[in-house]
């Protein structure tokens, strides 16, 4: 069972929005070895919360709207013990400087910048996710932002947090994704002529050998047999 990301983004906060229901602990079919095939369990994805969010996450979220007030009151999801801000593309540099500036919030360091691949969202394949920490505060924050595969652009952070700039360039290389602004975007584990981005989920998963630079590493299909 699947729903639309039309459907997901239509959700009332708080609303869980079941994206699937998968059998098995990893996979659907064959291609589960785990042994628990007859593991059932439902997918959400993007859940927005209603208020209150809880704790610090309130002060932190009614922050960022009054700072950036485009950001609206709706899109903020907490999962986990973990606040997340669905931040649009567009708003990002200006979300990301308030977060590291602002005497409330300090968030200081971008820990991570990384890549996901949701085929199944129509204009809104892919996306990359901010870790963010306060040691001031010591806080933890979560951004996503979304973009087409016909239009894999997202605004780079390496102004606001330097530290950022491999991981930018290692979700570039792995799932294709531009940092818009990036001073030097290059591939950082593939060859410079590698074609593709290996951790998209339509690239090939077996047959090809990964070439990392100085190494060679065998296709999945070579290393290990499950007959």
């Amino acid at each position: 069972m699947t729903v639309s990301s039309e459907s997901a983004a239509l959700a009332k906060p708080g609303q869980p929005v079941l994206v699937a229901t998968r059998k098995g602990l990893w996979s659907e079919g064959p291609g589960d070895v785990s042994g628990y095939g007859g593991v059932e369990r439902p997918v959400f994805r993007h859940l927005r919360s209603g208020r209150p969010l809880g704790g610090w996450f309130d002060e932190v979220a009614d922050r960022l709207v009054c700072l950036v007030p485009a950001l609206g009151g709706d899109c903020f999801g907490v999962d986990r013990d973990e606040l997340t801000v669905y931040v649009p593309r567009d708003l990002l540099p200006d979300v990301v400087a308030q977060c590291r500036d602002d005497a409330w919030l300090r968030f200081e360091h971008c820990v991570s910048v990384s890549g996901v691949h949701y085929p199944d969202e129509p204009g809104a394949e892919l996306h990359s996710l901010y870790h963010l920490l306060s040691i001031t505060y010591n806080r933890r924050l979560r951004l996503e932002v979304t973009c087409p595969e016909a239009d894999p652009v997202i605004p780079s952070v390496v102004k606001t947090y330097p530290m950022a700039d491999w991981h930018e360039r290692e979700t570039w290389d792995m799932f294709g994704i531009r940092f818009a602004g990036h001073p030097h975007l290059t591939r950082i584990l593939m060859p410079d002529d590698w074609q593709g981005h290996p951790q998209r989920k339509d690239y090939p998963l077996g047959g090809i050998p990964i070439e990392f630079k100085g190494a060679q590493t065998p296709p999945p299909d070579e290393r290990r047999s499950y007959s």
